[in-house]
């Protein structure tokens, strides 16, 4: 009878403490970004400083717990050829998921229209914290996505590969 007890202990602790990781990875840490700080901006193709967009109807979150986990979504009047003129292109980004209760941002419906061309992605801010570059994405309908990507020096840094020139010196 014990041994039935135990097993059963062991479970119920198993089913507890999963139940607590999955709270806390896809509910607690997340914060509401309120768009007070104007949360959407681009860089300009001369590198100068980032500039700020028209935009409305913004949804964010973010997490402390992670320098990668800042999401948002909003609309822009801007198009596409307008943003191309005046914006810095970004390369090779590729959004992440977010919580399944951000409904505005479906990584992989932003990904497939990245990869036909109906969404252009723009560096909004390089280095937003050591190896971590903004990045915002802009589809032809208006619509717009942001978030966080590992750059080439945060992938050094983060693996432990020596960083090289071509880095800024870290903080």
């Amino acid at each position: 009878m014990s041994g039935k007890i135990l097993a059963i202990a062991i479970v119920a602790t198993a089913l507890i403490f999963g139940a607590a990781v999955y709270y806390f990875q896809v509910f607690y840490y997340y914060e509401t970004v309120s768009d007070d700080a104007g949360e959407v901006f681009l860089t300009p193709r001369d590198g100068g400083a980032p500039q700020h967009i028209v935009y409305n109807d913004f949804e964010g979150i973010d997490a402390s717990s992670s320098p990668i986990r800042f999401r948002g979504c909003f609309r822009t009047p801007e198009t596409l050829q307008s943003l191309d003129a005046r914006f810095e292109r970004y390369t090779a980004a590729q959004p992440r998921n977010a919580p399944f209760w951000f409904g505005c941002f479906d990584a992989e419906a932003i990904g497939l229209l990245i990869e036909t061309g109906e969404a252009h992605v723009y560096a909004a801010q390089r280095n937003v914290e050591y190896g971590i570059d903004r990045v915002i994405a802009v589809a032809s309908d208006g619509r717009g996505w942001i978030w966080e990507e590992i750059n080439d020096c945060g992938d050094k840094a983060y693996d432990g590969t020596p960083l090289g020139e071509d880095c800024p010196a870290r903080d």
